[in-house]
């Protein structure tokens, strides 16, 4: 038995996946574990023994031991619902912003750190949109091709944290974000018909957006530095860089000015290779009426 996360309805739903702990995840685990001693200090003096607290929240026995003894991570209702049993006026509640995070593995999480901060971001991919653009039913299908084939967990995790990194467009000031796309990206039918419409029609509303720009890389354009594979460079207002590219520096980030140019220099001109952002939009909304 859970709780719903916007409505606070009591649901007869199975445990659902994605709210495991990351073993691996030190600072994850210190968290929950912390979280999990106070919620359950509050309960024994308040004098509620774990299976009436439960049914106060909306939840079972076994859950409130799991999510006190730091071995399962709680949803906002569950903190909501026992911040108004325990009467913790806000203090429980307000826990869901650290918890929150924990959901999400820490490459993301470094991830999604770097790009709340960056005010442009530079971004060519070869083989699948990026993560900033992709709808949740894209971002399921494209995580279900990987192999060996993940669990169920893992893939809500992976999904969850890709769309928290959108908020990415809710910033003020608004970060620069320019994307080159290949063609054949978009072409390939990712999830299905109705998945690659939704899709495409979600690049469509984005493109209008004054502070995101996108570009479509024809097929028939090969003789382009961008044929080894991603290419990322986040830009900060301090005037520092993080870049990388999947085959050069081992695949891994680089902020050595020297090598940020080499970065850059490939995707100026990849950029002048791709279609114009007119050109592109008019190419994804034919791509939108042939399906």
């Amino acid at each position: 038995m859970t709780v719903d996360d916007e409505t606070g309805q009591v649901n007869d739903e199975a445990d659902e996946p994605g709210w495991e702990v990351d073993p691996d995840d030190v600072w994850g685990l210190a968290v929950l574990e912390t979280v999990g001693r106070q919620l359950k200090f509050r309960r024994e003096t308040a004098g509620i023994k774990a299976a009436a607290f439960g049914r106060a929240i909306g939840y079972g026995e076994a859950m409130v031991y799991k999510v006190e003894g730091g071995r399962r991570i709680p949803k906002r209702a569950y903190l909501v619902n026992s911040d108004k049993v325990l009467r913790a006026d806000g203090a429980i509640a307000a826990m869901w912003e650290d918890i929150n995070k924990v959901r999400y593995p820490k490459t993301i999480r470094a991830l999604t750190q770097l790009e709340s901060q960056a005010v442009e971001l530079l971004s060519y991919g070869s083989h699948a949109l990026h993560g900033l653009l992709q709808t949740e039913e894209y971002a399921w299908a494209l995580l279900r091709t990987r192999r060996p084939v993940p669990s169920e967990e893992e893939l809500a995790k992976a999904v969850a944290a890709r769309m928290a990194r959108r908020k990415i467009y809710e910033r003020s000031p608004a970060p620069e974000l320019s994307f080159v796309l290949e063609e054949a990206t978009l072409r390939r039918p990712i999830g299905g018909k109705m998945v690659r419409r939704a899709q495409l029609e979600h690049l469509l509303d984005l493109a209008q957006l004054r502070n995101v720009e996108i570009q479509v890389m024809p097929m028939d354009r090969w003789d382009h530095p961008g044929t080894g594979g991603r290419i990322q460079v986040l830009k900060f207002g301090d005037g520092t860089a993080v870049g990388r590219t999947d085959d050069e520096f081992g695949g891994r980030p680089v902020s050595d000015p020297k090598q940020l140019r080499i970065l850059e220099l490939r995707y100026g001109i990849i950029r002048s290779e791709a279609l114009t952002a007119r050109e592109s939009l008019f190419l994804i909304e034919q791509m939108l009426g042939e399906t």
